[in-house]
């Protein structure tokens, strides 16, 4: 089923339902994103990384988007689409951090959960699932503290070292001035 929605600044559509779901060896495959942005502090001019996350449709605590890669999609499609529909936000989604298997707290079966950043590019104002979930931008120590899931808190880690590991290699690559005297 396909939830329409039709205001300025917000997505056109929602899937909804189970049907065109992805299962490995009867694992539900899903896939996520962790949206992250740099907030510049007026004060020190230093780039501050902050992490969107969302609430539980259930209320029980917070966590970073994700749901269903259905038949139809890619993973990356479905990271996106899955994003947009939580959190209502867009942006470039990066290389994937990795794959967990976890087990369902609430069914009693095993998932495959894939993971990747999205740089976010734009933040809406009305998207499917806002009368359902609050987001709310952290930093990554917040983020570690309130995310209910022991695998996205791993996800968050490699995203952070992945980030860490490529400003340093940025700072590295700097052309410095010389002279030739």
């Amino acid at each position: 089923m396909v939830a329409l929605v039709s205001k300025e600044n917000t997505v056109a559509l929602a899937r909804t339902g189970r049907h065109l779901q992805r299962y490995n060896k009867g694992r539900r495959q899903v896939v996520g994103c962790i949206p992250y942005r740099y907030k510049t502090c007026r004060q020190n001019s230093l780039r501050e990384l902050q992490v969107l996350v969302i609430s539980s449709q259930k209320g029980k605590g917070m966590l970073f988007p994700k749901g269903g890669w259905e038949k139809d999609e890619s993973k990356t499609e479905a990271a996106l689409r899955e994003t947009l529909e939580e959190a209502g936000v867009r942006g470039v989604v990066e290389r994937e951090l990795g794959k967990w298997s976890f087990k369902s707290k609430t069914y009693d079966t095993f998932y495959d959960g894939y993971m990747f950043p999205l740089l976010v590019q734009e933040e809406l104002d009305l998207w499917p699932e806002m009368d359902f979930r609050q987001r709310k931008w952290m930093s990554v120590t917040e983020a570690r503290e309130v995310c209910q899931h022991w695998w996205m808190i791993e996800a968050l880690d490699r995203l952070v070292s992945r980030l860490a590991s490529k400003q340093q290699h940025d700072d590295e690559d700097e052309v410095q001035p010389c002279s030739l005297s």
